[in-house]
């Protein structure tokens, strides 16, 4: 879903206030205030929120909360659903807040240029994705995406790692 002025925090906390699961990728970033430098934990992507939860609930909650947002498919006017598996794959790497992770908007990677896999060993360990050079990267990543929303790059991976999917 998305959110009007950067309330993405704002409103993760309104619906996890009624029991409604919620997702906003996260990352470091250090930030002066003053003469002091603060690392805090900020949105990488301003104004995007995913919720898991059953339609009516999430409706009545959209009621309360009148900047919250379906995000829509640009093709068809279709509401974006992210699929469950899809959605578990983003979190399990998202939600390291490892600073080498890259983002991207989901028009920026080509996947159909990579090449499926699957990661053995490490803190990804599971994960699929598509092996691919990615801007702002020196070697192939893993790229885990969700579709018409956003990508992420993972961390440079060995290629003793990744195995192929057929």
């Amino acid at each position: 879903m998305r959110v009007t002025y950067k309330r993405e925090l704002i409103a993760k906390q309104l619906l996890e206030r009624q029991s409604i699961e919620t997702f906003i990728p996260m990352r470091y970033e250090t930030r002066r205030s003053g003469m002091r430098k603060k690392r805090e934990l900020v949105p990488v992507i301003h104004n995007l929120i995913f919720v898991h939860t059953e339609q009516s609930k999430l409706q009545r909650a959209k009621e309360r909360i009148p900047f919250l947002q379906y995000m829509t498919c640009s093709g068809s006017g279709e509401k974006i659903i992210v699929p469950e598996d899809q959605m578990q794959r983003f979190i399990a790497v998202a939600g390291t807040y490892d600073e080498q992770l890259i983002y991207f908007r989901d028009d920026e990677v080509n996947l159909a240029k990579g090449v499926k896999v699957r990661i053995c060993g490490g803190e990804f360990d599971g994960q699929e994705g598509v092996f691919l050079k990615v801007k702002g990267a020196r070697d192939k990543r893993v790229v885990i995406a969700i579709q018409g929303v956003v990508a992420v790059a993972t961390a440079s991976v060995h290629p003793s790692q990744i195995e192929i999917i057929p």
